[in-house]
């Protein structure tokens, strides 16, 4: 089973990165050079690592002692496996579930957007997407010609497309549910300044690309990254649909504020509008799964991407 094979001549970078996820707030990517890491790893005195369960147990007892999470997973990869993993609290307070890091469904918020870039690297390892090229060569729309230079493919993955920061991405229910590309369409934000300038944020630009995955890949993006990723990962409790399929439903940690001296739930917050900038829902192993791909050059166990070192360079620099 593939999930991407190793070629090219880039520097392949290695991720650092702590998995967290908790009810009111995630924590995400910590990128490094590989000769960076490697050359740290051979520094680095492994006693205290002993002592990390510890410390992580230490901060999360603040902070579900002052309320701040109701519950919260963690995972913490080293060495191709998983050193650490453990839940916190309750995924659901009111029924007393607790959470899990094997099953519990935690949003990762932008985090989503690693797997969008994955999946776009993909894409231009296989030759069928030019870093260099206009994003219209990609659309069955047009950005408007506003400004002197056109947006390149590789502007949105380092979030230089030079539009505006815009609100109003997320629906109050299914009912509101645009698909991917009408929605792009119809709210295109203003290019406020020349692409490959400034770096301004944009989850808009991080959709494009997603949309842009989907034109050339003829799938559904959801589709697409459950096929070229989460099932040749084994990340099987990993989504970007919504609301969450019926199988999933039951694993779903909710989400809170909390009120006068108790939790209150929130609905369930839907992205589906602009999916591939952070729609997902994952476990903290399934991110974990992920996490160690990336470090061991696209490989976990038997699987392999289908996209090489440009992808993994690409998302972790």
């Amino acid at each position: 089973m593939k999930f991407w094979k190793i070629k090219g001549r880039e520097v392949l970078r290695s991720l650092a990165l702590i998995s967290a996820v908790a009810s009111s707030a995630g924590m995400a990517v910590i990128p490094q050079s590989a000769a960076a890491v490697q050359a740290a790893s051979k520094k680095i005195d492994r006693a205290p690592l002993a002592a990390l369960p510890h410390f992580i147990d230490g901060v999360l007892a603040q902070q579900l002692d002052n309320r701040e999470v109701a519950g919260a997973v963690v995972s913490v990869v080293s060495d191709g496996k998983i050193l650490f993993s453990r839940g916190y609290g309750f995924a659901d307070v009111d029924k007393g579930i607790p959470a899990d890091p094997s099953r519990s469904l935690f949003r990762p918020g932008s985090s989503s957007k690693l797997f969008t870039w994955t999946a776009l690297m993909q894409m231009v390892e296989q030759g069928r997407v030019d870093l260099n090229a206009d994003v219209n060569t990609y659309l069955d729309f047009k950005m408007p010609n506003t400004h002197s230079r056109p947006i390149l493919v590789k502007h949105l993955l380092d979030h230089t497309p030079g539009f505006e920061d815009r609100g109003g991405i997320t629906a109050k229910d299914p009912s509101e549910f645009v698909p991917l590309g009408p929605w792009l369409a119809k709210n295109i934000p203003t290019r406020v300044r020349e692409p490959g300038v400034e770096t301004s944020y944009s989850n808009y630009g991080t959709a494009l690309a997603g949309y842009i995955v989907e034109r050339v890949s003829g799938e559904p993006f959801p589709d697409y990254v459950e096929r070229h990723i989460f099932k040749p990962l084994g990340m099987n409790y990993t989504t970007f649909r919504e609301p969450l399929p019926p199988e999933l439903q039951p694993n779903r940690a909710i989400g809170y504020d909390f009120v006068d001296g108790r939790f209150v739930s929130k609905p369930f917050e839907h992205y589906h509008n602009i999916m591939p900038a952070g729609a997902a829902s994952s476990t903290a192993e399934d991110m974990a799964r992920f996490m160690i791909a990336h470090l061991q050059q696209g490989r976990l166990g038997r699987a392999h991407p289908e996209a090489g070192n440009r992808a993994v360079d690409a998302v972790q620099s």
